[in-house]
């Protein structure tokens, strides 16, 4: 089976708590059918996932006020230096912005907060494509993800950015990563699991900047990984509360859903229900809302790329379920305010 809205359509369910304030923090636009090196995302989601698509998710059921865009290789520029090609994204993205922005297409402000590439291995030399991403985000600009997920095996896709082994201690990325805190940026902390303790020392090695853990730093279930779930939490559970230590640290809370997880919910003859999602994966979100706290968790989507798993609506009700014990103003700090505080996405 696949993700096709068909097969999604399978598995329907009322929106809990709908009235909620939602502010989802990461999610990605593209239009992989035009882009021949964006064979990654044709091969797990949707060719084509654009403002209307997403204004879809949106409006299924929950009370989205805002959304987040995280780069993910799209729309880069055509012409001119290679190093300030993923400006396009940039301005790709706050074109959408502005649609929304216009009111027109309901309340929700899609995209008022806009994360970006920029090589940090460009060391000092960043500061051009920072600077760029700033102007053409038009005060939506808010840091920069240059994800490093890598991992030795041949079975696991490293990350679009092609990282190598240790990017993140290297004296060059470092050199570059130092760029953003004057810059008022945050770094996006995409890793996989075994890389978590990496995190934690370039937190450790620049307290001044904000970092955002992307989907509990990557558990893998596939692969050398595969059975190994058990072995692998374990430790995963260490490297959080370790990690956690650092107050510059956030963590989204998502992303667990993807082809690299393991689940294989995508393979059964319809998709899970919030409450197998919720079973199966409880043990993530309660761990780092032990560790972070509420103020500084935020739940994700990740769509498209958790929509291979669940639909939007789905998706939403499963935090809601895993959020279910706590107070309003826990369940405020982790559907809205601690996204809305750490993005500086304003009240309207």
């Amino acid at each position: 089976m696949g993700h096709t809205d068909d097969w999604l359509a399978l598995t329907t369910e009322d929106s809990l708590e709908p009235d909620l304030p939602i502010c989802d923090p990461h999610h990605h636009l593209w239009d992989a059918g035009f882009d021949p090196a964006a064979k990654f995302r044709t091969e797990q989601v949707e060719t084509r996932y654009l403002f209307h698509e997403m204004l879809a998710e949106v409006n299924s059921g929950h009370n989205v006020t805002s959304t987040v865009f995280i780069e993910c290789g799209s729309m880069y520029r055509g012409d001119g230096p290679r190093h300030m090609k993923p400006v396009g994204e940039t301005e790709f993205v706050n074109g959408i912005a502005a649609m929304s922005a216009s009111g027109q297409y309901g309340d929700c402000r899609i995209a008022a907060g806009i994360v970006g590439l920029a090589d940090l291995n460009l060391g000092a030399g960043v500061k051009e494509v920072l600077e760029a991403h700033i102007a053409c985000g038009a005060g939506r600009f808010r840091g920069i993800r240059h994800a490093a997920s890598w991992d030795a095996s041949d079975e696991i896709r490293n990350s679009h950015t092609k990282p190598t082994q240790h990017m993140m201690a290297a004296a060059t990325f470092r050199e570059g990563f130092a760029q953003l805190a004057p810059l008022n940026m945050s770094y996006e902390a995409w890793c996989y699991h075994p890389q978590i303790s990496e995190v934690t020392d370039l937190a450790r090695a620049f307290p001044d900047t904000t970092m955002i853990l992307n989907h509990f730093g990557g558990p893998i279930g596939t692969g050398p990984y595969a059975g190994k779930r058990d072995e692998i939490t374990a430790q995963w559970k260490l490297d959080i509360a370790e990690l956690a230590k650092c107050p510059n640290v956030v963590a989204k809370l998502g992303g667990i859903n993807m082809k690299i997880n393991g689940y294989n919910w995508d393979l059964q003859s319809r998709p899970p229900s919030s409450e197998e999602l919720a079973a199966a994966t409880r043990l993530y979100y309660d761990h780092c809302i032990e560790h972070f706290g509420v103020e500084r968790c935020m739940f994700e989507s990740n769509f498209p790329v958790d929509k291979r798993t669940c639909s939007y609506n789905v998706l939403w009700n499963t935090f809601k379920r895993i959020a279910s014990g706590c107070s309003p103003a826990e369940k405020a700090a982790l559907f809205h305010d601690t996204a809305a505080r750490v993005y500086r996405i304003g009240a309207r």
